[in-house]
């Protein structure tokens, strides 16, 4: 695509989307780059959809060492990648994009992992040999099943439960070489019980919550929405009302899979503990 004289050595970075101009990437970034020493600058830059390839070329073509890529691009930047990691790929859907040793623009998806993380890291909640839920059949699921198909030892059972039970069953039949998925209407989750239930829909910000059976929560359940706000989102709130034993927000998982991007440019791990409690504090 462009040649690679500025792989490993540039220190220019950003995040694009539509609209972008919410994103905390940028404050995220600058704190890993203090705590890591890095020296380098990270922007929140609005690409509209019409723009997204030529101003990704541009880019890279001018010395810039990675994007992060968010609504509504996370499609266009798989489309647009000559490489992917085997857990975009199984995503279809790129949220890191860098420039290989070779010059090929290549693609990657931390957003499940970085979810991952944050549950084992910071909230020590494990869903090896697990019952597990997820609500919405989109994207980040997508992003989430694809890291948990990269695990040594995965969940007991797998349920995605969506309001279009064909968009779940498509879903399912994507990840069945990898991962045995049981697809399936929200009207038909009844008589079950989880162990860990994660929101993958956007409702509970809107004031709307999937049709949830309080008996899907099983004793010690973990509850955690992707999506995360100044106070507890629907879906958390729901959880406890219900005897959730932990309700959790996505911010550790916003962060996490920032800190698998920052560590993919510059070659060294953040820690995110004391990122995630500034971003609190910032709320």
């Amino acid at each position: 695509m462009v040649n690679d004289q500025n792989f490993g050595t540039s220190t220019r970075y950003a995040v694009i989307g539509s609209p972008i101009a919410h994103s905390k990437s940028p404050l995220i970034h600058s704190l890993f780059a203090e705590q890591t020493k890095q020296n380098l600058t990270y922007e929140a830059i609005e690409v509209l959809e019409a723009d997204f390839e030529s101003f990704v070329n541009a880019f890279f073509e001018s010395g810039g060492g990675g994007l992060n890529v968010t609504v509504p691009h996370k499609e266009r930047a798989f489309a647009m990648a000559e490489v992917t990691t085997p857990r975009a790929t199984l995503a279809r859907a790129v949220n890191t994009l860098s420039l290989n040793k070779a010059g090929q623009l290549e693609g990657d998806n931390t957003d499940g992992a970085g979810l991952l993380n944050d549950l084992h890291l910071n909230h020590k909640v494990s869903i090896e040999s697990k019952r597990l839920l997820i609500l919405g059949a989109g994207g980040a699921t997508r992003g989430v099943l694809s890291a948990i198909a990269d695990l040594a030892n995965k969940p007991a059972a797998i349920t995605v439960a969506n309001r279009t039970v064909a968009k779940a069953t498509a879903l399912a039949s994507d990840f069945a070489p990898r991962l045995a998925i049981f697809a399936v209407g929200y009207d038909e989750l009844h008589d079950q019980q989880f162990d860990v239930i994660i929101n993958g829909t956007s409702a509970s910000l809107g004031g709307e919550l999937p049709p949830l059976l309080p008996s899907l929560i099983a004793p010690n359940c973990c509850c955690y929405d992707m999506m995360y706000a100044a106070e507890p989102t629907l879906f958390l709130k729901w959880a406890k009302a219900n005897g959730a034993a932990q309700a959790i927000d996505g911010l550790g998982m916003l962060v996490g899979q920032a800190a698998l991007a920052f560590t993919r440019w510059r070659g060294v791990a953040p820690t995110t503990n004391e990122v995630i409690l500034a971003l609190r504090q910032g709320f």
